[in-house]
């Protein structure tokens, strides 16, 4: 796909790496909606940017909790751009908790926004686009177990199944793929020494940055072959601790 003028609705666009996948998509001459629900400064500030740029950028606010939310925000961002083509579904929510105490509440807070917001605007966005791309922003934990955050992994897994199954559902008139990203950036509040402590020592032994998760998205967005699967941005961590040195002979 020709990336020149596509509209593309991207949620959690305004930070952290969805907002580097909003400003890789803008500079290569995408439409953009940014979603937001609390980072309404931060929105409003990239959209004006890049707009002073000359590009064509809206801002969108809508809590991700319902299918009727989901189909909205759908709605007003073809409404605003004219028109949809693509859909990265990067929003998501992260807590670390002990095994003992998730509760309820926890798991579907958590399935709300990482698993079935996903699967609602998809449906949406199906229904609305005769042909276009679905992107979905996973974890390099839906294939390497981390203790202390059962929702979240949960939601990322079934994330990623639903990838596959709507690829076939949606085949051939949509693309379905994910990026599954490790530690970019520390979490929310925490320095970046707390990303360094959770890489832990990767094969690659490099920094990741949110512009490396940016440019997997630019290649399944262009793509037209590649449908149902998903790209590791994670220095290789998914494959385990980095061995150092020789082996011993």
């Amino acid at each position: 796909m020709d990336l020149e003028g596509k509209r593309v609705l991207i949620t959690g666009g305004a930070v952290r790496i969805g907002r580097a996948i909003s400003e890789a998509l803008s500079a290569s001459g995408c439409v953009v909606a940014v979603h937001y629900w609390e980072s309404e400064q931060e929105a409003t500030g990239l959209v004006d940017t890049l707009r002073r740029s000359g590009e064509r950028a809206f801002s969108v606010r809508t809590e991700l909790n319902s299918e009727s939310a989901c189909a909205g925000l759908v709605e007003e961002s073809a409404e605003l751009m004219g028109g949809m083509d693509a859909l990265i579904n990067n929003a998501a929510v992260f807590h670390r908790d002990d095994f003992l105490d998730t509760t309820e509440a926890k798991l579907r807070s958590e399935m709300a926004t990482n698993a079935f917001a996903p699967i609602f605007l998809t449906q949406a966005f199906a229904r609305v686009a005769e042909r276009g791309k679905i992107i979905n922003l996973l974890d390099q934990r839906v294939v390497k177990i981390e203790r202390g955050a059962l929702a979240y992994q949960l939601s990322k897994r079934l994330l990623a199944d639903f990838t596959q199954i709507a690829a076939l559902e949606l085949a051939p008139r949509f693309t379905v793929n994910a990026v599954a990203p490790g530690p970019i950036l520390p979490p929310p509040g925490e320095g970046p020494d707390r990303t360094r402590e959770l890489a832990g020592s990767t094969p690659l032994q490099s920094p990741l940055a949110p512009e490396d998760v940016a440019r997997a998205v630019l290649y399944l967005l262009e793509s037209d072959a590649v449908t149902g699967q998903t790209i590791f941005v994670d220095g290789g961590q998914r494959l385990g601790k980095a061995e150092m040195g020789k082996a011993e002979s």
